[in-house]
């Protein structure tokens, strides 16, 4: 069995299908990505992954274990982690208190021992202060470590979000559009540590994004939804070429209206969102 198995997952909120028999795999290591038009339904599928939404059929396996009913925090305790589109961090901690608020679930010491500040309470306190220090060097977030982030610039803030996903110790990322309101020099340096955290650290990782150009230079396998239902996959180049993945960014009809002036612009327009493909 792959390492994430999502098999005929279908999911229906009062009549509107919002996943319809979805099924994606990706082996340790992978870098995948889920792309499609606005409502194709990959946040839906990011909440069934993560627990958020529970889907009415089909099932989701990490790592040979099933992982469909359980709660949110017991699949972010077997190793799953998310890096929202909207920023959910703590505006009056620090980034380095951030970061720590992401082990919290990796904390073995007992509210005495803590409140005590026992030897044990200590040891692990460092242990945890030595990962995320590690995650601080590595998305180089050394200068602004005892920064408030409510006072960061959002690109800042965005390492933050991904490092405190990290501090998780995941065996599988969520990324939800993690280039989303960032400028073309932040938007480099986050597919830098994407790639870094895929050959360094060896993390799955899932992505979902509109920015095409940014998917298709990370990703190792592609797959594309359309209202629900998944319409493609394959790799980068294969993606590219398929008439329905054009069809569903392009419009149908778009490419056959060449003869008209008119149909000479939509072609343009047409040939355009091919380049970004």
């Amino acid at each position: 069995m792959s390492f994430l198995k999502v098999d005929s997952v279908a999911l229906s909120f009062a009549g509107v299908r919002a996943l319809d028999g979805v099924s994606i795999e990706a082996e340790k290591g992978d870098f995948i990505s889920v792309i499609g038009p606005n409502g194709a339904g990959k946040t839906s599928l990011f909440n069934c992954i993560s627990g958020v939404y529970r889907p009415q059929s089909g099932s989701i396996h990490l790592d040979g274990t099933e992982i469909t009913k359980l709660a949110p925090h017991k699949i972010a305790s077997a190793g799953v982690a998310r890096m929202f589109q909207n920023l959910a961090l703590f505006d009056n901690l620090t980034v380095l208190d951030n970061l720590l608020v992401g082990r919290h679930h990796l904390f073995r010491s007992s509210t005495i021992a803590s409140m005590l500040w026992l030897p044990s309470a200590r040891k692990q306190e460092e242990s945890h202060r030595e990962k995320v220090e590690e995650i601080i060097e590595f998305l180089n977030l050394e200068t602004v470590r005892s920064t408030y982030v409510q006072s960061l610039p959002y690109g800042f803030r965005k390492r933050v979000e991904l490092g405190r996903a990290l501090a998780m110790e995941p065996q599988l990322l969520l990324l939800d559009e993690p280039t989303a309101g960032l400028n073309q020099e932040e938007t480099e340096d986050m597919a830098r540590y994407l790639l870094d955290i895929q050959a360094e650290l060896g993390v799955t990782q899932i992505l979902i994004e509109h920015e095409l150009r940014f998917v298709m230079d990370l990703s190792d396998h592609i797959n594309v939804l359309d209202f629900g239902r998944k319409i493609a996959e394959g790799t980068p180049s294969e993606v590219a070429e398929n008439p329905a993945v054009i069809e569903a960014y392009v419009g149908v009809g778009a490419a056959d209206n060449s003869s008209s002036s008119e149909g000479s612009s939509s072609t343009d327009s047409s040939s355009s969102d091919e380049a970004n493909l």
